[in-house]
């Protein structure tokens, strides 16, 4: 049996290190932050680490600070062990940021990779933690091999519903009992609704935003998967509609000088999400490939309806007809079409029906339970932690 003592201070559960590949906000990072939150609410110990800073911080701006991870305390920033991701020096600050730890949660697949390397030889487990469509990043042989030995080497695998479960046993011969199903969630107080309509013009003059106009969010990194450019095809298309654009990547030069673009607001990474919800009118995803997107549970959360592609498992968080509209993907004039009927419509009982399904099936606090069990099962199923480090070194 494990060593009680070398646990929390309560002495009876692990200690969690949370590991996102890097400081910005995107689903996994969103969803580790609420998680460490909540298990430190619960008593339980908890520490957050970013493999790498924000792509946008430039070195010597002092967010680099390697080491410090074990007692880090923010919960809404994470210490940041090394320059690169997969860097040798970053590495071998996780190898020595997960001696202060029992398990470590390992957010995203630069993190699999992460800790893979840096704790082989060590005695301490690591949950990969699956966000995406496993079918999306299995699609070639190369990925599904390289997948394969990657995760192997994690004491547990968690995903985001039953037919991710099948594909991820299917493409990397995962044995049975392995790999575990937690819904995507998030926490409700970090997502409150506009508190009425100047609530909702404050939050857009917070943001630089215009305050009297049709206004739709689309979040996400410019990535060729998420296809801003469809949104913006949409925009072209509803000439009384204005898109904030929260998110940054590869194609925001590019798509800048799309012809609608005049009508979208850039905002850049957001350091939270939070306000840009409560000042739209609607939330548009258009992405070929998703999971479960928390972007879709945040804004249902805040009471913000969605038009998404139909796409992954989006379909469980939005239902067409009662909290949005789904429509398939690359049709830009299917979407302008259903983004324009949700306008139209009674927005108000469109977002609070979206808010109510997402407080039943989406709220953290709902699946903290299953958390804390599994990260209790790793721990007490490896040796004891007193041991652990004869093996680190």
């Amino acid at each position: 049996m494990p060593d009680h003592t070398s646990a929390d201070p309560a002495g009876t559960r692990p200690r969690v290190l949370h590991l996102i590949s890097d400081s910005r906000r995107g689903g996994a990072q969103n969803f580790a932050r609420d998680l460490h939150r909540e298990l430190g609410r619960r008593g339980q110990s908890s520490a957050l680490c970013a493999l790498a800073p924000h792509p946008a911080v430039q070195p010597g701006s002092g967010e680099f600070d390697p080491g410090d991870c074990p007692g880090a305390s923010g919960l809404r920033t994470a210490a940041v062990l090394g320059p690169g991701r997969l860097r040798p020096s970053t590495l071998r600050a996780l190898r020595s940021a997960a001696r202060a730890a029992d398990v470590v949660l390992a957010h995203g697949s630069d993190t699999l990779a992460a800790c893979a390397l840096a704790l082989a030889g060590t005695r301490t487990p690591f949950v990969y933690v699956s966000v995406g469509h496993p079918r999306y990043w299995t699609a070639n042989r190369l990925r599904r091999t390289r997948g394969a030995a990657l995760m192997h080497r994690a004491a547990a695998v968690t995903t985001l519903t039953d037919e991710a479960r099948a594909v991820l046993e299917e493409q990397f011969a995962l044995p049975d009992g392995k790999v575990h199903v937690i819904p995507n969630s998030r926490a409700a107080e970090s997502y409150p609704p506009a508190d009425g309509r100047d609530d909702r013009r404050a939050a857009r003059h917070a943001l630089g935003l215009p305050a009297d106009v049709l206004l739709v969010a689309w979040i996400g990194a410019i990535a060729p998967e998420k296809r801003l450019d469809l949104a913006l095809d949409v925009l072209d298309r509803l000439p009384d509609v204005r898109l904030a654009v929260a998110g940054d990547g590869p194609l925001r030069e590019s798509l800048a000088r799309h012809p609608a673009a005049a009508r979208a607001h850039f905002l850049g990474p957001l350091p939270d999400p939070a306000p840009l919800y409560r000042a739209a009118d609607a939330l548009l995803l258009t992405s070929d490939s998703e999971g479960v997107p928390g972007a879709l549970i945040e804004a249902a959360l805040a009471g913000v309806p969605a038009v998404a592609t139909d796409v992954g498992w989006v379909r469980e968080v939005v239902r067409d007809g009662a909290t949005g509209a789904l429509v398939a993907p690359g049709d830009p004039l299917a979407l302008a079409e259903a983004l324009g009927k949700v306008l139209a419509v009674n927005r108000a009982g469109l977002g609070a029906a979206a808010r109510a399904h997402a407080l039943e099936h989406f709220e953290l606090g709902a699946v903290v339970d299953a958390w804390q069990q599994l990260v209790a099962e790793v721990w007490t199923a490896g040796e004891a932690p007193a041991d652990r480090s004869a093996g680190q070194g």
